[in-house]
């Protein structure tokens, strides 16, 4: 019995001994994508990659791969069994379905996810098709803004009517000008009463360079709820986005959506000509987080018709 005892003791000494291997930190596990096949319609292979650059064994290791919404990836978790050694590094292959491409610019985003007993890391892919526009006003496709004496041309809200131009310039908003919002300074269209000069829906990706604390939108809203989502993609290939909503026109509390008032005029322009002159007809700006050590190259801009752009700027 004493030396039973004995031996129970010695185990149990030993075991108070043992501790468990620390994990590798997310920041010391580097996950890579390789590109992938665009030209669809097609099942391209990619490799990911995952780099151990820990002092730590990567034990149980499991990695996850996945693509834009409603494109398939086969399997959908890869096993490693073999732990990955310091330094070490070990390739995992998936098979993604590709779909026809869509015409336009399109930007997709790849994402991999490595989980190790004791940790995670993610690793994310950004690749791009077609050409951006080259600024906002290649996006504009809607006449917000009409002469008095013509105000035919303009449908800002779906019904025919627009903002009259002199009313605007009574407010000292003329083709050009530059209006002061949220600690921005944007510059409203430089384009004819009658012509196109915002941009409503169609998510369009344009080409703008800035940097700041955030992008500040100048626009309104022809409904309720003209409220979407705004991508912002830095030169450095990452992204961010934000909500962003604009009160209707008239008919809705300034600060909705969090926006502020920015250019208020009295009446609007029908079909008919001017009218409703004893309403205020307003253009408001609102504002998404951007990373200030960053900066931007492009942004998406709302998909929602109802959301009306006249103007991009960033502010500190």
């Amino acid at each position: 019995m004493l030396k039973l005892f004995a031996k129970v003791c010695a185990v149990a000494v030993l075991a108070a001994g043992l501790t468990a291997a620390p994990a590798a930190a997310a920041g010391e596990v580097e996950v890579g994508i390789s590109q992938v096949d665009l030209a669809g319609p097609v099942i391209s292979t990619v490799k990911v990659t995952v780099k151990n650059n820990s002092s730590t064994r990567l034990s149980k290791l499991a990695v996850s791969f996945r693509g834009p919404v409603g494109w398939t990836v086969s399997p959908e978790v890869r096993t490693v069994k073999d732990a990955v050694k310091p330094g070490g590094s070990v390739v995992v292959d998936f098979q993604i379905r590709v779909p026809e491409p869509r015409p336009g610019f399109t930007i997709r985003t790849f994402t991999a996810t490595a989980t190790y007993a004791g940790g995670q890391a993610v690793g994310t892919s950004s690749q791009r098709s077609g050409t951006p526009l080259p600024n906002l006003a290649a996006a504009f496709n809607n006449v917000g803004v009409t002469d008095e004496s013509n105000p035919a041309p303009g449908d800002f809200d779906g019904d025919g009517n627009s903002f009259s131009a002199q009313r605007l310039a009574a407010a000292g908003v003329t083709p050009g000008a530059t209006v002061t919002a949220l600690g921005a300074t944007l510059t409203w269209p430089n384009v004819q009463p009658g012509t196109k000069d915002n941009a409503a829906g169609g998510g369009q990706t344009i080409e703008f360079a800035g940097q700041g604390q955030r992008l500040v939108l100048l626009g309104s809203g022809s409904s309720l709820s003209a409220v979407g989502t705004v991508t912002v993609w830095y030169a450095d290939g990452t992204s961010s986005t934000g909500s962003v909503g604009f009160p209707n026109w008239s008919f809705q509390d300034a600060g909705t959506h969090g926006a502020t008032l920015a250019i208020s005029t009295p009446g609007r322009n029908t079909p008919a000509g001017y009218a409703n002159a004893e309403y205020q007809y307003r253009v408001f700006a609102n504002s998404v987080p951007l990373d200030p050590a960053k900066t931007v190259e492009l942004v998406t801009l709302p998909s929602t018709g109802s959301l009306h752009v006249f103007a991009l700027a960033t502010a500190s």
